[in-house]
């Protein structure tokens, strides 16, 4: 194995028996093809699908601001975090949950590699075609007449804002007016404010 005294006094590094190492791995290698053809077949290589698109949104903002109690008897999916049924774990915040379904575990634990098919120059040219059709599309539904429908719409909600806000601030005036008025009638009157049994001489 590793033997503590070298050649020389100042050399303390450890020295490895490599021949030691290599007969041991030799030996293993041995045992598992015994193994295999004990067993009668040897294990085939996993052969994973190549990456796919997901099919379905990621779901990140449902439990957004709600409050949910934990107790010690609670389900692991119900914890709080983000949890995949996949890998049977929770992961606590969205980002983190983004990179662990994006990631090699939870790929494998689907069946994928992270192998990504080559598309062919077909293919490529097909996606470019379906492309301008929706840019075209897009383009046609964009209407002057709607987009003018749409800004007057807008410039009547910000003037009824800013009326709301002319009303409140009146409002407002007309309370604060009034509180004066009051002061100065107990002030007339001779007392100078409710709730105090000392007379002010």
């Amino acid at each position: 194995m590793a033997s503590g005294s070298g050649s020389s006094k100042n050399d303390f590094r450890r020295k490895w028996d490599k021949d030691e190492y290599e007969n041991l791995a030799q030996k293993r290698l041995n045992e598992e093809r015994e193994r295999e053809l004990r067993d009668g077949k040897p294990v085939p290589p996993v052969k994973r699908e190549l990456l796919r698109h997901r099919d379905y949104k990621v779901d990140l903002e449902s439990k957004l601001g709600k409050t949910i109690v934990i107790t010690k008897t609670t389900p692991q999916a119900e914890m709080g975090g983000y949890y995949c049924n996949v890998c049977d774990c929770v992961v606590k915040d969205s980002i983190n949950f983004l990179d662990h379904i994006n990631g090699k575990k939870h790929q494998r634990n689907l069946g994928m590699s992270m192998r990504v098919e080559r598309s062919s120059l077909d293919q490529v040219k097909k996606r470019f075609e379906v492309n301008r059709k929706k840019m075209e599309e897009k383009q046609k539904e964009y209407d002057f007449e709607e987009r003018m429908k749409e800004l007057r719409e807008e410039e009547e909600k910000a003037k009824a804002y800013r009326k709301e806000k002319q009303k409140e601030r009146k409002r407002r005036a007309e309370e604060d007016l009034d509180l004066e008025d009051d002061d100065e009638m107990a002030a007339v009157m001779g007392f100078s404010g409710f709730g105090s049994s000392k007379k002010s001489h």
